[in-house]
């Protein structure tokens, strides 16, 4: 610890101009020399008859420079060869220098500048400590303020995660309230929470269930690939579709499956809400009443030909009447002396082909009223049509109707089941058919067309030139059981409607100035199916 004033030490040395500190400082320093040597004058020359006369002087100069510096120390050296001189060596009262002198002086200086070495060495040891202290206490300081905020952040985040905790318990409570099932899992699919709902569905307590993998746990079947799930839902943040589940006792049940993804604050995805509802009976209905439509649409197909059934009749009476015709005449030709070979194979030939032509007819009705599951190819849209005129012929022929095609030169290929697209036609035309009876036969024509309305749909018109339709009617014709003829089923145009509909198209009708109706629909073109 320093004995004189210093920029440090000094409590108001802010407020003191520097010259005035540093004279301060100075007064001191050279005041301890002058103040130690005389002290050990005075000293010495009281104790000058009991010990030598130089080691107080020495210690005035060593304890001057260790605590003034070199200057003082040096002043100290000055002033004590001057008081020895003077007041204690012989003759008194002189300053003659003797070699004796000389070498106490040199002597004297050597340990003035020593002491002051040690001093400045001492000095700056202090004030390099004094400096490590304060940054160490500034340190210390700063660290305690930052473990203050640290722990009041802490106690914040803590008090923040209690509320948070307590909120996620009393939400984790309402969700058990609800009889859906809910369950969270993170990005691996590891099941994190679990709602009574889920319990009661699947089967599994929720101990058992959190930390399993969900998928595996409930042995999903997804819909699509999950990748491409995870797309969608990454992209929008939600997805929604049907899952089937197996449950604990191994019995399946069908879901409508809601996911949404959940963030963090730095919009990094953490977990999945993945919310399912039971639509198992709900599925059961929709195919049981898919099955019923399906039956009815076999029975609305048998009713249509039954009302054909006097044309059909007709149709397979001409190659079978053909047939006993060619017979008879081929065995004319073998009876013949000698047998006419040539007439004879001619007869057989068109026996062949009207048993073919025949066969063809009772092919193309059995093909129409076979009842089986719905089954999709690739079919040309013209042939269709082709063979649905061939087998309404008769019906066109008796009714005395004019029919015409205008059936496009491209290749239309749509994605459908035959029977039931061959049903829809045979359904329009009988009904346009129908709708001119009340005509003179000079006034029946029916027209139908085809071609590509755009490059993804293909178009089919039936139009007739009949009493056509009310305005207001045009589109109560496709509801159930609605029909303008006395002895119809209404149910005609409704299945019809249905199966374009299955089919991705859309079947609508017109008025067809100046008389009759325009039925017309679409179908897509499945490009993926084409190629």
């Amino acid at each position: 610890m320093s004995l004189f004033p210093t920029e440090e030490s000094s409590g108001n040395s802010g407020s003191r101009p520097a010259i005035w500190f540093r004279l301060a400082t100075l007064a001191w320093q050279y005041g301890l020399a002058i103040a130690s040597v005389a002290i050990a004058l005075v000293i010495t020359e009281s104790l000058e008859r009991f010990t030598d006369i130089t080691p107080l002087f020495y210690a005035a100069v060593v304890i001057t420079a260790w605590f003034g510096g070199m200057g003082p120390g040096l002043l100290a050296v000055v002033l004590a060869t001057f008081a020895i001189e003077y007041y204690l060596v012989p003759p008194l009262y002189s300053l003659a220098l003797g070699v004796k002198d000389i070498s106490f002086i040199v002597v004297l200086s050597f340990l003035a500048v020593l002491s002051s070495l040690m001093s400045a060495k001492r000095k700056q040891a202090e004030t390099d400590l004094r400096q490590a202290r304060d940054e160490l206490e500034l340190r210390v300081q700063e660290r305690t303020s930052d473990l203050q905020d640290a722990n009041e952040k802490l106690q914040l985040e803590i008090a923040e995660r209690r509320r948070a905790g307590e909120a996620l318990r009393e939400r984790a409570n309402l969700l058990d309230l609800t009889h859906d099932t809910i369950f969270v899992r993170d990005m691996n699919d590891v099941i994190t929470y679990w709602n009574r709902g889920a319990e009661e569905l699947y089967g599994w307590p929720r101990q058992e269930a959190i930390g399993k993998v969900s998928h595996d746990l409930t042995r999903t079947e997804l819909p699509a690939p999950l990748d491409h799930i995870m797309k969608e839902l990454y992209g929008a943040g939600r997805w929604e579709g049907e899952l089937i589940h197996t449950k604990r006792d191994g019995t399946t049940v069908t879901v409508a499956s809601r996911w949404s993804l959940h963030r963090d604050e730095q919009a990094r995805p953490i977990a999945i809400l993945e919310t399912n509802n039971d639509i198992s009976e709900r599925k059961q209905a929709e195919e049981a009443l898919q099955q019923i439509r399906a039956e009815l649409t076999h029975v609305t197909r048998v009713t249509t030909l039954g009302e054909l059934t006097a044309s059909i009749a007709h149709e397979v009476n001409q190659p079978l009447a053909a047939v006993i015709t060619n017979g008879n005449a081929c065995l004319r030709w073998l009876a013949n002396q000698p047998p006419n070979l040539d007439e004879a194979r001619l007869a057989v030939g068109r026996i062949i082909k009207d048993g073919n032509r025949a066969s063809e007819v009772i092919g193309r009705i059995r093909a129409l009223v076979k009842k089986a599951p719905t089954r999709k190819d690739l079919l040309h849209l013209n042939e269709i049509i082709t063979e649905v005129i061939a087998l309404a012929l008769s019906e066109l022929r008796r009714n005395r109707v004019r029919l015409t095609t205008q059936l496009s030169d491209e290749s239309l290929l749509v994605f459908g089941d035959r029977i039931q697209l061959q049903q829809v036609i045979l359904n329009l035309i009988i009904n346009g058919i129908e709708a001119m009876t009340s005509l003179n036969y000079d006034s029946r024509t029916l027209l139908i067309t085809s071609g590509k309305e755009n490059s993804n749909e293909v178009v089919v018109t039936v139009q007739d030139s009949g009493a056509g339709l009310d305005p207001a009617n045009l589109e109560q014709v496709f509801d159930a059981f609605f029909t303008t003829k006395p002895n119809g089923m209404g149910m005609g145009l409704a299945i019809s409607r249905s199966i374009i509909e299955a089919h991705g198209g859309r079947l609508s009708a017109l008025p067809n100035p100046p008389r009759g109706s325009i039925f017309k629909f679409t179908l897509p073109v499945n490009e993926e199916r084409i190629s």
